[in-house]
């Protein structure tokens, strides 16, 4: 449930005496009965901090007319304490009976940077009753990630981002030659067989993009997203020097996961031949990338990926492929996927994609590599001094 985010810090921040004092008690109350539970706060493949809470409330107590819950929240980060982030939410309750059976539960979510917090947190209805509860929650990077670029500041608290096609921000490339890398994403659900493409699904692979265009030695991106079990493209942009997000969004949405169309079921070999094709299209196509970046989570086709159709293709490339494949759960189905077999068909490199440290050392390898190959090429094909 999104939160809006109090202008101000601090003092400056205009509340409510009664809510003021009941953030300043530290003493839990119920006179509105609920139950809160502080979500583990957890490190997102955005690199960003997640935190939050889940608060339950007995329908009952949220039976009357036009009711309303005020939420409340501060966070102080414990190394700038002078420098709380307020946070509130408003919930309006539908009609209920008096006499409604069950529980509703509501979620909060904010985001942090590497530290230690506390938070205060009120709940108020329209009778003016106050359930408050309070926790402190810290936020770690192991000590073998430091080496990761956090998406936040360390004690930095911020309202969590919603949009998740938001327009990237200017990146400082290095000088020189920069390499062209071509993506080509299958945009599709975690699961094979799940009938919608689940946030978490949509925030991985946009932030997989989004860590490939932020690589300062990549200057040219080309992208090609498909969605194999429906059998199209869904977008397309040439070399640019960014990729546009927004644009891609709004592609993104027209995808119709578990929509069965008729005449793609008539040809029982539909996925493997697009698949195939499309491939060997993008190998054919006029721009020249110093590498090809397959990502999206595994998907097998039933009659596979006929390699033979593809070897003609691989001896006539001489940039490196790659899969960045993103699979939460390894051990489910440790075997390749279609895509892998293809990229194998060209000596590609495949990484899986389970964490978030997995995306950050994948792509800066596959960088490094990516390097050493355009380095190689231009050596070889050098005239002799």
């Amino acid at each position: 449930m999104a939160q809006s985010h109090l202008s101000g810090v601090g003092e400056s921040v205009y509340l409510v005496n009664t809510d003021l004092a009941a953030l300043e008690s530290q003493t839990p109350r119920k006179d509105l009965p609920c139950e809160v539970k502080p979500a583990d706060t957890t490190l997102g493949f955005d690199l960003r901090f997640h935190a939050g809470y889940d608060v339950t409330i007995p329908l009952k107590e949220l039976a009357a007319d036009d009711n309303v819950l005020n939420m409340l929240f501060r966070v102080t980060p414990l190394a700038d304490p002078e420098n709380p982030v307020y946070f509130i939410q408003y919930v309006r309750v539908p009609p209920l009976e008096k006499r409604a059976n069950g529980e509703s539960t509501l979620s909060g979510v904010f985001d942090v940077g590497e530290g230690k917090y506390h938070v205060d947190w009120i709940m108020r209805d329209r009778s003016e009753r106050i359930c408050a509860s309070f926790w402190d929650t810290k936020a770690e990077i192991p000590e073998r990630d430091r080496g990761i670029e956090m998406g936040i500041g360390a004690h930095a608290v911020e309202q969590s981002i919603q949009e998740q096609f938001l327009e990237d921000p200017p990146v400082e490339r290095t000088r020189g030659p920069r390499l062209n890398v071509k993506m080509m994403v299958n945009f599709a659900p975690q699961k094979q067989t799940s009938a919608a493409i689940r946030p978490i699904d949509t925030q991985a692979l946009v932030t997989l993009m989004r860590r490939i265009t932020r690589e300062p030695r990549v200057g040219k991106f080309s992208v090609v997203v498909f969605n194999i079990a429906e059998q199209r493209v869904v977008y397309r942009q040439s070399s640019e020097d960014r990729i546009d997000f927004p644009a891609l969004g709004d592609a993104i949405r027209n995808i119709e996961p578990g929509a069965v169309n008729v005449k793609l079921l008539e040809n029982k070999h539909g996925e493997s031949e697009f698949l195939t094709d499309l491939i060997k299209k993008e190998m054919a196509a006029s721009d020249h990338p110093d590498a090809l970046v397959f990502a999206g989570p595994k998907y097998t086709v039933d009659e596979g990926t006929p390699e033979n159709d593809l070897r003609p293709v691989a001896s006539s490339v001489d940039y490196p492929l790659f899969y960045l494949n993103y699979n939460l759960v390894p051990q489910d189905y440790p075997w390749r996927d279609s895509i892998g077999r293809a990229v194998r068909v060209f000596n590609g490199k495949e990484f899986t994609i389970s964490r978030p440290r997995d995306l950050w050392f994948s792509v800066a390898e596959m960088v490094d590599r990516i390097v050493e190959s355009k380095q190689g090429r231009g050596s070889s094909s050098a005239p002799p001094q």
